[in-house]
């Protein structure tokens, strides 16, 4: 992939990803939590482990990660997260940069995550590669995908908003391209990386109202690019249609969701 097409998609996805970057981090990245607590303790991570997570987001794996006493760094495309990150994080460091292109030195740090991230970059071989590259020998590089779609009750809000976006370039993966467990070790396995463990953790999406439903998942850069198709009342529409049957008797909105973790060794 070339430097221009790598910078395109870094533009690209800091732009959606951006648009609205405090109902990302103050409602749906928080639907992650259990799942960054799990990889940490997992890998067992300790006080002074030097911690890159690549695709950081506004900064809740990184905080975290803080708080267990890690030194953080995060590198995300969407400046806006960044600012939230940084101020979750005032110990940590934040760079703006592509997945494919990291600006670290090979071998700077011990654990290396990518939550939900590597699989979206333009071209995702190669920004684990440089997950690899930066990682020190011996090193854990975490790869945390979508659990199995099947059943899962989110996928039904992934499917509402599929006919809203433009036609997927040929041969575009879909968002569960790695849910399978022999594809999910054959991704690592062709960056050099050991798969050590695959397991999958719970984080169901809750929400207070549908106010708070709709904004939360409106934050995700597919549904902006959904808006920007079509329109924000379409999305608005898909969505409160999709989310009925999660509906509880207190008012409520609780859906399932399961990720995938793959903890590999460089």
């Amino acid at each position: 992939m070339s430097m221009e097409k790598k910078q395109q998609t870094a533009e690209i996805n800091g732009r959606l990803w951006g648009t609205r970057a405090h109902d990302w981090a103050n409602i749906q990245e928080g639907t992650m939590l259990p799942v960054y607590q799990a990889v940490y303790d997992h890998i067992g991570l300790t006080a002074g482990a030097a911690h890159l997570d690549a695709g950081c987001g506004a900064g809740m794996a990184s905080q975290v990660a803080s708080e267990r006493g890690a030194q953080v760094t995060g590198l995300d495309a969407a400046e806006s997260l960044l600012i939230i990150a940084r101020t979750r994080v005032p110990d940590g460091t934040f760079h703006l940069g592509e997945l494919e292109s990291l600006p670290f030195t090979a071998d700077s740090f011990d654990l290396v995550t990518g939550f939900n991230s590597f699989q979206y970059a333009g071209n995702p071989g190669v920004a684990l590669a440089e997950a690899k590259r930066v990682a020190r020998q011996g090193a854990d590089v975490a790869i945390i995908t979508w659990g199995e779609p099947e059943g899962m009750g989110v996928v039904s809000l992934i499917a509402a908003i599929k006919p809203l976006l433009p036609v997927p370039p040929p041969g575009a993966q879909g968002p569960f391209a790695l849910s399978d467990e022999t594809a999910l070790r054959e991704f690592a396995t062709s960056a050099d990386l050991s798969p050590v463990e695959v397991f999958d953790v719970a984080a169901p999406w809750r929400y207070p109202d549908i106010e708070t439903a709709l904004r939360g998942l409106k934050s995700a850069g597919v549904a902006i690019r959904a808006m920007e198709h079509t329109s924000e009342a379409d999305v608005d529409s898909a969505y409160t249609k999709a989310i009925e049957p999660f509906h509880q008797t207190d008012g409520t909105y609780l859906i399932d969701a399961t990720f995938r973790c793959l903890v590999a060794r460089a």
